[in-house]
């Protein structure tokens, strides 16, 4: 729904960093503030950066840009998040483990609880999960949050529908196999 994640918030960060992904894998990085903080920093010490400025990095960060926009993939990854994310609360409906299914585009999080009235952390099924699905699948995926019960889908851009319903079965059997 929007270009920034922050903006899901209604709020303007005073300093924003970008890393890996403003380059699709080319080494980048930026620094986005206000012009007043970025004076702060004008105090004799000169900062050099080997790489910083350079003509390829500066068109290989356009040509992410242009891609983002001539593929339409902002409105991809919502459509497919979209899509995900009601997949994963239908499969709520069969499984009592996932206790809550949230999340804006393609970065998601399904919560895994034992009991959804007192919200047990099932940590163990986030465990069974996380194994299962690169063992079985070859999905590979990571776990969230202070008491590691939540899974966490961050696919890439192209993800497709295709790939989304692959990944809802998976998940569908392993879940079934963790209850069984």
């Amino acid at each position: 729904s929007h270009m920034w994640a922050f903006e899901t918030q209604g709020v303007v960060p005073d300093i924003v960093t970008m890393g890996k992904p403003i380059g699709n894998g080319h080494p980048m990085a930026a620094v986005i503030t206000t012009p007043e903080i970025a004076a702060s920093f004008a105090n004799g010490m000169e900062y050099f950066n080997t790489f910083g400025g350079n003509p390829v990095s500066v068109s290989i960060g356009l040509a992410v840009l242009d891609v983002i926009r001539d593929e339409r993939l902002r409105h991809h990854c919502l459509t497919v998040g979209n899509r995900l994310m009601e997949g994963a609360r239908q499969l709520a409906e069969r499984h009592p483990l996932i206790g809550d299914v949230r999340g804006h585009g393609l970065f998601i999080g399904i919560e895994l609880v034992h009991d959804r009235g007192s919200l047990e952390p099932a940590a163990d099924a986030v465990d069974f999960v996380l194994a299962e699905m690169k063992h079985r699948h070859h999905i590979l995926l990571s776990s969230e949050g202070p008491l590691h019960n939540v899974l966490k889908i961050k696919p890439p851009a192209p993800f497709s529908n295709e790939d989304c319903d692959r990944f809802l079965m998976a998940l569908d059997e392993v879940l079934t196999r963790f209850s069984a």
